[in-house]
């Protein structure tokens, strides 16, 4: 009977499943590129020094580009991102239209393609901001936070495409710590955006310390979290003095700390409450990813920022991101369950 029920959605399902595949590649391409310092490694958009391939010698891009070096390396690699994320586009507009072409179907998805059709538009945007307005940072995190959410829509939306999924019935009260840790996390995910796109990551170099063995060096929070700064500014490697930065990592080390507390609370209460084998594997799950990212995060700062460490930081938040989604989504008391 279940796969009787799954067929009309298998096609959309499969293509989901693709999809959300490719997004979580390009949040990880994008957090390559990014620590990498190549955001700026094309400085048009959508091309590469007017060409749709990155060119791969100086002489070749003209005396426009002459006060733009080109280092072929980082070309390359923010080319590479943009090839996966108008893939990524492309993918989703299928979605919509197979969500559209279906929509007399009983239990077809619509509103959800739609939307992440006008988010995939607006990263387009996005991108091209942050390349024109020389990676500020409010626009390279608001890309970010556009490319996670872009991610969670996709997971939610393959749940949704599976109408023989058994649901999880949590209390209540659960899934009000369910809603609190998703937006914890959604806060920590901003604090850790805004630290990586202000060059803040190694602004503590020390840890539990920040440095010099100071639990609370002199920090500047006011120039800290100053969103905007207007136009004609390059941020490529960061604008703030010492004291700015390192309030910015301390706001997210402190943002951890509640990010641990909130949903290390919900794994345990999962794992000891759960009145079923998936809840407790869930929560087991979310234990194990927070685990990994207080690791990753501690591993950065002693590490002195590692790239491979710092990329994979980014992916540990994305999977936590997705499995709380998952949480939400299986916890919703007005949701058809089979």
């Amino acid at each position: 009977m279940q796969d009787v029920k799954m067929q009309p959605f298998k096609g959309q399902y499969r293509l989901a499943i693709f999809t959300c595949l490719l997004a979580f590649s390009v949040i990880l391409m994008g957090a390559y590129v990014r620590l990498s310092d190549a955001g700026l490694g094309c400085p048009d958009w959508p091309g590469c020094y007017g060409r749709l391939i990155a060119p791969s010698e100086q002489s070749a891009i003209g005396e426009s580009y002459a006060d733009r070096p080109l280092d072929t390396g980082k070309a390359w690699k923010e080319m590479i991102h943009r090839y996966l994320a108008g893939s990524l586009g492309l993918a989703i507009l299928l979605l919509a239209i197979l969500a559209w072409r279906n929509r007399k179907q009983a239990d077809q998805p619509l509103w959800l393609p739609s939307v992440l059709l006008v988010l995939v538009i607006f990263q387009a945007v996005l991108g091209m901001w942050t390349v024109t307005l020389l990676v500020k940072p409010a626009i390279v995190t608001a890309h970010l936070l556009g490319g996670l959410a872009t991610l969670a829509l996709l997971g939610t939306l393959i749940l949704q495409l599976r109408p023989d999924l058994h649901g999880i019935r949590l209390t209540g009260h659960n899934r009000r710590l369910v809603i609190a840790a998703l937006l914890t996390l959604i806060l920590q995910i901003f604090l850790g955006g805004w630290t990586s796109t202000n060059y803040a990551a190694l602004g503590c170099s020390e840890f539990p310390t920040c440095y010099g063995g100071e639990w609370w060096p002199v920090m500047d929070f006011h120039e800290a979290f100053v969103i905007w700064r207007g136009l004609g500014v390059n941020y490529e490697f960061g604008i703030l003095e010492p004291e700015a930065r390192t309030a910015i990592h301390m706001a997210h080390r402190l943002g951890a700390l509640l990010t641990l507390l909130v949903v290390g609370l919900l794994s345990l209460r999962l794992i000891r409450q759960g009145d079923s084998k998936i809840t407790r594997n869930l929560g087991l799950l979310i234990f194990g990813l927070l685990g990994l990212q207080i690791t990753l995060g501690i591993t950065n700062v002693l590490g002195h920022l590692p790239l491979p460490v710092a990329v994979a930081h980014n992916g540990g938040a994305a999977l936590l991101l997705l499995t709380l989604v998952a949480t939400l989504w299986a916890t919703s008391p007005n949701r058809k369950t089979s």
